[in-house]
């Protein structure tokens, strides 16, 4: 029989690893990692547009093609097409997570070939992107960068 003295050295340990299993959180239960693959073209003359294609891909296995379209405004003069771009999201629980519109901020100034990279957010989701591409472009702009089915 264990003596009474061994639970009273053992009390304290229990004690410290059950709070520490309730103070981490579990990361995998809550966020979800997930990559977009796209490619985009777009213009601007004060009004800045563009469309494209892309497919978001989860570590849970999960995938789905989606639409991408890029609208907003500023001083911004140019045309441009990104080719291969990647994104990668944060704050999402499930791949449907990634749609909607999100806000964005940018300057931009390139001739040729290029590289662009920007983080964007949509609540507590955020997408950081990537690409490379060719074209011309100059100037500020703000607007939004919407993923669809």
């Amino acid at each position: 029989m264990p003596s009474p003295q061994r639970h009273t050295r053992l009390a304290p340990l229990l004690f410290a690893t059950l709070l520490a299993a309730a103070t981490f959180p579990v990361a995998a239960a809550d966020n979800a990692d997930c990559e977009l693959r796209f490619n985009l073209s777009g213009w601007s003359a004060f009004y800045k547009t563009g469309s494209g294609t892309g497919t978001v891909t989860c570590d849970s296995g999960a995938s789905m093609a989606v639409k991408i379209r890029t609208k907003g405004g500023g001083i911004t003069f140019g045309k441009t097409r990104i080719t291969d771009g990647r994104g990668e999201f944060s704050g999402i629980s499930n791949i449907n997570d990634v749609l909607g519109t999100y806000v964005t901020a940018e300057a931009h100034a390139g001739a040729g070939k290029s590289a662009k990279a920007q983080v964007m957010t949509k609540g507590d989701v955020s997408l950081a992107l990537a690409g490379k591409g060719e074209g011309w472009d100059l100037g500020v702009a703000f607007g939004k960068f919407v993923i669809s089915r």
